[in-house]
């Protein structure tokens, strides 16, 4: 006998997110309730778990009681089910004996949950090790024989059904496991999640709070299937004779029963199968309503993102006290990925830069640069696989890069704020803007409920949201784009940071709320002094609220510098076609000026100057070797410097008189 729990009907409803009144997935819910077969599944197990359980109540007869003149007896108004060989009620023992079936098969959802939910939960969060050990057991598990484990269990503990279904519960586990594995890590690749994380919550909470949520639908579905598997495992059981001693009623040994009477009367085949059969019908039907119901997930394939810390070599854990004022200093940071064949391929390379105290500085390129991975670095969250190889990230002294990932946390949100690219889907789902704030209010402020949810109202009405109260008991999918996005920077603001990174802020807005939060954000930091790192692909941006821009291209920086000297005197040929390209400086010159070619894949990055093949400056010598950082002016401000090998050399009306050429 094999028996298998079926995962796959579980796994195409998604992660489960608690929907809210007015999305689509209320609706998909409403018209699978309307369904006649859910109504007729849920009355049916109604009616045959309060039956079952309130059997001496209600059942009309005692199970045990024996009236051999009435045996083999039909239905009738005495016996509404008829008798059996020994003319007791057939409908007595079934409902005594279903309180037996229906807990066993109870107790052994129980136990495959309990040993399911939190491992899987592990494996699919952590990943890693953890991850491969707990898979490798639920494989172990699953490729038990399930009734030769059972038939052993029964062999040396008795034929009670409190042990054999617990082990069932054991093996059954290995199902549940592998379903909240897939659920977390689809889950965990959520922006919300990610924003949980840069709050500063340690790893517990925010899977207890933001991703067993979203795991308890699957597992509803799948309890529902188990259940009904577990009845048959132990109807079988019955039917073989390991059940309880007779004459205690349970429904395999009724079954078992009916079938050696077989020629005798045909009709005690009816109640005893058709009860078993019906129910496990029902729960069978009633998983395939609530798959029905459960919106479609995003799987982790389809984001592949996860965000980790992989801390460097401690012997190299050495604190430098901050100089100068410098709040941030990166210093030959290096940032690889793993690639297919072996080996490390660098995503950023070399990358380096200071942020002052209530300075705004502006990571600026085109999409693939390396901005967002750069700003991810500072915070330890490097996407997927990734990890800092070498370099140095120096905050207020201490090397983040060196840090474990127990005390990196303790700087996220309270010292570092991160805003996402995305606010829609940084919030989580799940809970109202205000719990979203409450929690690292109570994490990093100390405060208790009542102070931090007054302080969360403060926080929403700081960022220019009216009506903050209101606000606060909203769910993220109630706001707009605009307001979202003000909601999300009062997140990264719970912790009062020293530093803000806002990822592109911007960028899904349009221009008159894009205004109003680069306003927002300028005045934020004048009120509460943090210094900023802006990652955007808009000069306009950089030109509204920057002090410095940091220019990247191919994982290097090419060009750092003050805004005004950017803009007014690039000294990198890339820096100046970015210029040509934005559209406030040539609003009346025509068709705008592209940059031909595409920013190299890091596979494909020259050994010489990586921008060369689409410079119309470059010579020989541009790629017959790597160029590097030329600094012609290393002010108290900052250093102003370009890797060009005629960065030294070139002139702004010289640039501007050429500029056509590139």
């Amino acid at each position: 006998m094999s028996v298998g729990v079926n995962t796959e009907t579980v796994a195409a409803a998604g992660p489960g997110r608690h929907r809210r009144p007015g999305d689509k997935g209320t609706g998909r819910a409403r018209g699978v309730l309307r369904r006649p077969g859910t109504w007729l599944s849920l009355a049916w197990i109604t009616v045959v778990v309060l039956g079952s359980l309130f059997a001496s109540v209600l059942a009309p007869h005692d199970p045990l009681d024996q009236d051999l003149r009435s045996i083999y007896q039909g239905p009738s108004g005495t016996y509404w089910l008829g008798t059996d060989s020994l003319g007791r009620d057939v409908l007595s023992r079934l409902m005594h004996g279903g309180a037996l079936s229906l807990l066993g098969s109870g107790e052994a959802v129980l136990v495959a949950l309990l040993i399911g939910i939190p491992f899987g939960l592990l494996a699919g969060y952590r990943g890693g090790w953890a991850d491969a050990v707990i898979s490798r057991i639920a494989e172990a598990l699953m490729a038990l024989p399930v009734i030769i484990i059972l038939l052993a269990v029964v062999a040396v503990y008795g034929r009670g059904f409190a042990v054999s279904m617990g082990a069932l519960g054991v093996i059954f586990s290995a199902a549940i496991i592998r379903l909240v594995r897939a659920t977390t890590a689809a889950v965990r690749s959520e922006l919300y999640v990610d924003a949980a994380r840069v709050s500063g919550l340690r790893a517990p909470r925010i899977v207890v709070r933001h991703v067993l949520p979203n795991v308890i639908a699957p597992v509803l579905i799948q309890s529902s299937l188990t259940l009904g598997t577990a009845l048959l495992i132990q109807s079988g059981l019955g039917f073989l004779g390991l059940g309880p001693q007779p004459p205690a009623p349970n429904w395999g040994a009724g079954i078992a029963e009916a079938a050696t009477a077989i020629n005798q009367d045909a009709w005690l085949m009816v109640p005893t199968g058709g009860v078993l059969v019906l129910t496990v019908l029902a729960f069978n039907f009633l998983g395939d309503a609530l798959r029905d119901a459960a919106p479609a997930g995003r799987g982790a394939a389809a984001t592949g993102r996860f965000f980790g810390h992989r801390a460097l070599p401690a012997d190299s854990d050495a604190a430098e006290p901050a100089d100068d004022g410098v709040l941030l200093r990166v210093r030959g940071l290096v940032v690889s990925f793993p690639e297919d064949g072996g080996g490390d391929q660098p995503v950023v390379d070399g990358v380096g830069f200071d942020v002052r105290p209530g300075e705004t500085v502006g990571l600026v390129g085109e999409s693939g640069c390396g901005k967002t991975v750069t700003a991810l670095s500072v915070l330890g969250l490097v996407p997927g696989a990734g990890h800092v190889a070498e370099g140095r990230i120096l905050f207020d002294g201490a090397d983040l890069a060196r840090m474990p990932e127990k005390r990196l946390a303790a700087y996220r949100g309270k010292r570092i704020g991160y805003i996402a690219q995305e606010p829609m889907t940084a919030l989580d789902p799940c809970f109202t803007i205000g719990s979203q704030l409450v929690e690292p209010l109570r994490r990093h402020r100390g405060l208790d409920r009542a102070r931090a949810r007054a302080r969360a109202v403060e926080l929403l009405g700081l960022v220019g949201i009216p009506r903050p109260e209101q606000i606060c008991r909203a769910y993220p999918h109630q706001l707009s784009g605009g307001m979202a996005q003000r909601a999300a920077i009062a997140l990264a603001l719970t912790g009062e940071p020293d530093l803000l990174i806002a990822d592109e802020p911007t960028t899904a807005l349009d221009v008159t709320v894009q205004a109003e939060i680069l306003d927002l954000l300028r005045s934020l930091q004048a009120e509460l002094g943090m210094a900023m790192i802006l990652v955007t692909h808009d000069l306009g941006v950089v030109a509204d609220i920057c002090d410095r821009a940091v220019v990247m291209y191919a994982g290097q920086v090419v060009e750092e510098g003050t805004v005004d000297q950017i803009f007014t005197a690039a000294l990198h040929p890339y820096t100046r076609a970015l210029l040509r390209s934005t559209p406030e400086r040539e609003a009346t010159a025509g068709p705008l000026p592209a940059i031909e070619g595409t920013v190299p894949l890091p596979r494909d990055w020259p050994a010489g100057c990586r921008f060369a093949a689409r410079c119309a400056y470059a010579t020989e010598a541009c790629s017959a070797a790597p160029v590097p950082m030329l600094v012609r002016d290393p002010a108290p401000g900052g250093p102003r410097a370009a890797r060009c090998i005629r960065a030294d050399s070139w002139k702004a009306v010289d640039h501007e008189r050429a500029a056509g050429a590139v």
